[in-house]
């Protein structure tokens, strides 16, 4: 008589290392890829942004060909005026023939000398925040329209 025992079956399965380590692997893989896709987001919202500026550029200057005179503030020539990709106002301030009284908030170089003569034309960046100077650090990520049309990027690289 063959008295055989039944055969257990092993089941495989993972251990709690094993599953600690795949976790430890990708936590790493994660760490290392999402600031190289959050530059490329940026990177793209930026180059939109200078799309933006172009269009309005070129609305502001059709404005001053028919009229004779720079639009006083965005709302004249589009409204509402566009929001960036980071959800802030674009920015507008009539140089030419503006009252004196705005002439604090014309955006500056770093020898702080105007960078348009007719109008500054602008976002404030990822941290929605900006003052004249291009060197301040709340502006080094403005983009920025400069040399009356010629520039249009990021302060930074000014």
């Amino acid at each position: 008589m063959n008295s055989s025992r039944p055969k257990i079956q092993y089941c495989r399965a993972y251990t709690l290392a094993e599953m600690a380590i795949v976790l430890v692997i990708f936590g790493l893989l994660f760490g290392m890829i999402h600031p190289v896709y959050l530059h490329y987001v940026d990177e793209a919202k930026s180059k939109d942004v200078v799309t933006q500026i172009k269009e309005l550029e070129k609305e502001i200057d059709d404005f001053y060909k028919d009229k004779g005179y720079y639009p006083d503030s965005l709302d004249e020539v589009i409204s509402p005026p566009p929001l960036d990709p980071w959800g802030n106002p674009i920015q507008y301030l009539k140089i030419k023939d503006a009252p004196s009284s705005s002439q604090g908030k014309i955006r500056k170089d770093k020898n702080l000398v105007p960078i348009n003569s007719d109008y500054d034309l602008y976002s404030s960046g990822p941290d929605g925040k900006s003052v004249p100077p291009l060197t301040a650090n709340a502006s080094r990520d403005d983009i920025v329209r400069g040399r009356n049309g010629d520039f249009v990027g990021t302060a930074i690289d000014y």
